[in-house]
C-alpha cells in the first residue's frame, strides 16, 4: 500500500481545502466526494475516492481506494487500497454498552457514537488514521447535539485525517458540514432525492422539471463543491452557510449547536487575517458567531484604556466605513473632541462596543453590516451590559453619550450626559455640544492627556494589553516615522511598527530577546538539535501552548535557546498532526 499525500491550501475554521497526491502540485482536493455503489461515472477530480462494503461476511469488510494513481507519494505511481473490517457498531442510545469489536485500523479508522467512548485506540497519540468514518450519521444527525459533538471531537482529535460521514451530504448542506469540519461526501442524498423526482441544491431541495435530465444532480455536486472551496479560500464560507442553513430548520439547529459549542473553544479563531478578509454579518444568525462571542467576552473583560483616558467615557456611534477614523463622520467628531484624555468607544452591532485603540484590529476594521439607524432589545442589552461592564472595571467618573443608544439604565457612580439630545450625531448643534461637554469635563475633573507620539504610545500600550495581556515591551521606547506605519524605537534601534490595514505588531529581529524576556509572546519548542531550514512543521515541533490562534505572532525555542519567530497559519487544534505548514518562519537568530 502506497502514502495518501496531503497538504493543506485553504483554511477556514475547521473547514480546509486539502490538496491530494505530490504537495508542491496536488492532482485533486478536499472538499471532494467519494464514489459509492450505483455511481455514474464521475469525474475523478469531483470523486478521486472509491468506497465498497462486502457484507458477505460479519463483520463487513470496507474497501476505499484511490481512482488516479498521482495520489501516491511515496511510490511509482500507482492506485491506493485501504481495506479493514467495519467492526460491530451498536446504536447510539445504547452509549453504555461495548461491541468489543472496534471497526478499521491505523489507517482507516471506522468509528460511531458508541465506540468514541470505548476504543481505547483513540487514546493512542501516536494514531493518525488517513480516513476516520463515523457510521452512524445519519442516526445522531437526527439527534442534534452528539452528531456535532462527535464531529468536533474527532476534527480535533485528528486534524491529518480526511472525515466522512456517509449518507448525510448533499449540495444543500455540504457547506455546513464542511463548516463543521467534514472533508468527504457521497451522492446517496441526492441519488435517493433524484429516483423520487426532486433535486438537491444548494438553494434547497425542489422538484424536478419533467425536462432535467435525471443526472442533473451531478452538476449540483460540481457547482456546490467549487462554491465551497472559493468560500474557504476567501475566508468567508460562513455567509454560504448561513444561506444554507436556512433550507432546513434542522440545519439551522445545528449551526446555532455548533455556535454554542466553538464559545468555550479558543482554537478555531484568528487573531490576525489579510487586511482584505471581510466579515458580512447580512443575518441575525451571524451574531451568534463564537467569533462575536469571543470579542464582546474579550472587550468586557480584558480591554483596559490608554491610562490618561481611565475618567471620561466617550461613546460614539460607528460607521459604514472601516476603520472608524477614515470615515467622513468620525474625521468631523475628532475636530470636535479638543482633548486626548477622553476614552473613544464606537457602539456598534454586533460586536457590541470597539475602543478607538481596537479599531484597526479583527474583526472591528473587517465587519459589514446592514445599517438600518434600527436597533432591536437583544442589540440594546448587549450594549448595555459591555458598557456597564467597563464602567465597573474601570471606574470611569463621567460618560458623554454621543451615540444615540440611551443610556440611562447604566448604574454607577457616575454623571452621564446626553450630547445629541434627540440630534443627528453629526448636526452643528449636536457637535457643538460635544465640544463644549468635554471641555467642562476636562476642566471639572482637573485631568490632562498628551498629544502627538506620547498619546500614540498610550494607545499602543492599550493595544498591547489586549492582545498579549502586557505592555512591558513598551517601556522606554519612542515613537518615530510617518503615518500610518509609526515605528517603535528603543535606544535608537527599531524593535516593531505598527501595520493598521493588518492590525498587527511587526516585531524585528532586535525585539525577541525583549519579547522572551518580557515573557510578550507565546513560545513554541523544536525537537532538540533538528536542523531548522524552513518553515514550521509538525513532524520538527516539540512542543507548544494552547490556545495559539491563526496570525499569532510566536517565539520558537531549541534547546532551551531562542532562535526566532514565526507565525502562525493554523489554529491551535491543527497542530497535533496537520499535514501541512502550521506557521511561517518570520525572524531567525544565529
Amino acid at each position: 500500500m502506497g502514502a495518501l499525500g496531503r497538504t493543506i491550501v485553504g483554511r477556514n475554521r475547521y473547514a480546509r481545502i486539502i490538496g491530494l497526491g505530490d504537495r508542491r502540485s496536488p492532482c485533486v482536493h478536499t472538499p471532494c466526494l467519494v464514489k459509492i455503489d450505483g455511481d455514474p461515472d464521475f469525474h475523478d477530480a469531483l470523486a478521486p475516492f472509491r468506497f465498497v462494503r462486502d457484507g458477505t461476511v460479519s463483520p463487513a469488510t470496507l474497501t476505499l481506494e484511490t481512482l488516479i494513481e498521482d495520489m501516491d507519494i511515496l511510490s511509482p505511481p500507482s492506485i491506493i487500497k485501504w481495506q479493514a473490517s467495519e467492526g460491530q457498531h451498536l446504536p447510539p442510545v445504547l452509549i453504555e454498552a461495548d461491541s468489543g469489536k472496534s471497526g478499521g485500523d491505523e489507517n482507516i479508522l471506522i468509528v460511531s457514537w458508541q465506540t468514541l467512548h470505548h476504543d481505547s485506540r483513540l487514546m493512542d497519540d501516536s494514531l493518525a488514521p488517513d480516513f476516520v468514518i463515523l457510521v452512524d450519521a445519519p442516526q445522531l444527525i437526527s439527534s442534534g447535539e452528539i452528531f456535532l459533538k462527535a464531529l468536533l471531537s474527532l476534527r480535533e482529535r485528528f486534524p491529518s485525517a480526511l472525515i466522512w460521514t456517509p449518507g448525510i451530504s448533499g449540495p444543500d448542506n455540504a457547506a455546513l458540514l464542511s463548516w463543521f469540519g467534514v472533508d468527504l461526501f457521497d451522492s446517496a442524498r441526492s441519488r435517493s432525492a433524484a429516483v423520487n423526482g426532486h433535486r438537491l441544491t444548494m438553494q434547497g431541495p425542489r422538484p424536478m422539471d419533467e425536462d432535467e435530465n435525471p443526472d442533473i444532480w451531478i452538476s449540483d455536486w460540481e457547482d456546490s463543491l467549487r462554491f465551497i472551496r472559493s468560500s474557504i479560500k476567501s475566508g468567508n464560507l460562513r455567509e454560504l452557510v448561513e444561506i444554507q442553513a436556512l433550507n432546513s430548520p434542522r440545519s439551522v439547529e445545528h449551526l446555532r449547536r455548533h455556535d454554542s459549542l466553538l464559545r468555550a473553544r479558543e482554537s478555531p479563531l484568528a487573531r490576525h487575517v489579510s487586511q482584505n478578509r471581510r466579515f458580512r454579518f447580512n443575518s441575525n444568525s451571524s451574531r451568534n458567531d463564537p467569533l462575536v462571542h469571543d470579542w464582546k467576552k474579550r472587550v468586557s473583560e480584558q480591554y483596559t484604556p490608554p491610562n490618561h483616558c481611565q475618567s471620561v467615557l466617550l461613546l460614539l456611534p460607528c460607521s459604514e466605513r472601516k476603520p472608524y477614523r477614515e470615515s467622513q463622520s468620525h474625521r468631523r467628531f475628532s475636530r470636535h473632541i479638543p482633548f486626548t484624555c477622553v476614552d473613544q468607544v464606537m457602539v456598534t452591532s454586533p460586536l457590541g462596543l470597539v475602543p478607538r485603540s481596537l479599531e484597526d484590529l479583527w474583526p472591528a476594521a473587517h465587519y459589514d453590516i446592514p445599517v438600518t439607524g434600527d436597533w432591536d432589545s437583544d442589540e440594546i442589552s448587549m450594549i448595555h451590559e459591555m458598557v456597564q461592564s467597563l464602567i465597573d472595571r474601570i471606574g470611569y467618573r463621567m460618560i458623554i453619550n454621543h451615540s444615540g443608544v440611551d443610556m440611562s439604565s447604566i448604574q454607577g457612580d457616575f454623571e452621564l450626559i446626553d450630547t445629541r439630545q434627540g440630534l443627528t450625531a453629526g448636526s452643528p448643534d449636536a457637535l457643538k455640544r460635544l465640544e463644549s461637554t468635554i471641555s467642562d469635563a476636562v476642566k471639572s475633573l482637573e485631568i490632562r492627556g498628551p498629544k502627538g507620539h506620547r498619546h500614540r504610545l498610550e494607545i499602543y500600550r492599550s493595544t498591547s494589553r489586549f492582545l498579549f495581556g502586557t505592555d512591558s515591551w513598551l517601556s522606554d521606547v519612542k515613537i518615530e516615522g510617518r503615518p500610518p506605519r509609526w515605528r517603535i524605537e528603543k535606544e535608537g534601534v527599531q524593535i516593531a511598527q505598527w501595520h493598521p490595514h493588518s492590525g498587527r505588531f511587526a516585531f524585528s529581529k532586535a525585539s525577541l530577546q525583549l519579547l522572551d524576556e518580557g515573557d510578550v509572546l507565546q513560545r513554541i519548542h523544536l525537537i532538540p538539535d533538528v536542523e531548522w531550514k524552513g518553515d514550521i512543521f509538525v513532524s520538527i515541533l516539540d512542543s507548544y501552548p494552547d490556545g495559539i490562534r491563526e496570525g499569532d505572532d510566536l517565539l520558537v525555542m531549541q534547546n532551551g535557546n531562542l532562535i526566532g519567530s514565526a507565525r502562525a497559519v493554523a489554529a491551535g487544534w491543527e497542530w497535533r498532526g496537520s499535514p501541512g505548514r502550521i506557521a511561517r518562519s518570520h525572524q531567525r537568530i544565529g
